[in-house]
């Protein structure tokens, strides 16, 4: 983490375009932003004009209204450019969230002293080969899962690490997620949980038959070759995005990315843990009362 005093000047608001609420409310964060006297841009995370110029840095920081997936979309668009992102919740969750609804306009005020600090990152990213070549590659902030398809049946799958066999698996997926999405599907699988400021790759199996069923932390600088053995029911699916279809013996090489995601922070780097212990506590997407 890198604990640098953060102070925008030119600030673009991007809500999630489906919530009529976050519309709202990014307008009405645009207008206070612009009341004092900083350079504001209004917008929904689909506006083409808003991510052209997000894409040539013509601002210092967006922020996202929304949920945990308006984050997710705003980290591919910022993070090539190096654009810091804070997060504004509107949805349940909020794990990348720090500032409720109710509360943006106090920690706003904070934001423009500069009492805020960027925290980096880790992305991954994942190449999909076929024999020799290259299919497409994409980032992720949490995960590249390679996971069954159309068919209700597992998959045999093959995991290497930096080229060397790590173990084989029949199971209905794997996921190889960040230490951000470690808090996402790996958590939901029964992986670990790890702080944001490392940068491990995470392997995780979903529903693993008589096969390894742990999670597996990597070395920093690792990388990791998924490939596919069975009769190609297998897609990969990259932060929640429209699933790839992969035939047999392709695979998914997965490491580091070519760039991480900022993230304005308040308070300690202890926030982390507060966060978690919070969503753990109570989950809002049960509905279940407190």
């Amino acid at each position: 983490m890198l604990e640098t005093p953060f102070l925008p000047q030119r600030i673009v608001v991007a809500a999630h375009p489906q919530m009529e609420d976050a519309i709202a409310e990014a307008a009405a964060i645009a207008a206070h932003i612009q009341e004092r006297g900083l350079a504001s841009l209004f917008g929904t995370l689909d506006d083409e004009k808003l991510r052209e110029r997000v894409k040539n840095a013509k601002f210092d920081l967006l922020i996202a209204v929304g949920g945990d997936g308006t984050v997710l979309r705003a980290a591919h668009l910022c993070a090539p450019c190096s654009v810091p992102i804070l997060g504004v919740n509107l949805g349940r969750l909020g794990f990348l969230i720090q500032i409720r609804r109710e509360e943006w306009r106090a920690i706003f005020d904070l934001l423009l002293k500069g009492e805020s600090w960027i925290e980096n990152r880790m992305m991954i990213r994942a190449e999909h080969w076929r024999a020799d070549q290259s299919l497409g590659n994409w980032h992720a902030l949490n995960e590249a899962v390679v996971c069954r398809g159309q068919y209700v049946r597992p998959l045999r799958l093959s995991a290497s690490v930096d080229g060397c066999l790590l173990t084989a698996y029949v199971a209905d997926g794997l996921i190889a997620a960040t230490p951000t999405g470690s808090t996402a599907y790996a958590l939901a699988a029964g992986g670990p949980i790890l702080p944001p400021e490392l940068r491990n790759i995470l392997l995780v199996p979903i529903a693993p038959h008589l096969s390894v069923d742990r999670g597996v932390v990597l070395s920093e600088g690792s990388s990791v070759t998924i490939t596919v053995q069975g009769d190609g029911n297998a897609v990969l699916c990259v932060d929640g995005q429209t699933p790839i279809s992969l035939a047999e013996n392709d695979r998914v090489d997965v490491r580091a990315g070519d760039y991480g995601a900022k993230f304005v922070r308040f308070s300690d780097p202890g926030y982390f843990y507060r966060n978690l212990t919070a969503h753990m506590n109570q989950n809002p997407s049960i509905g279940l009362p407190r």
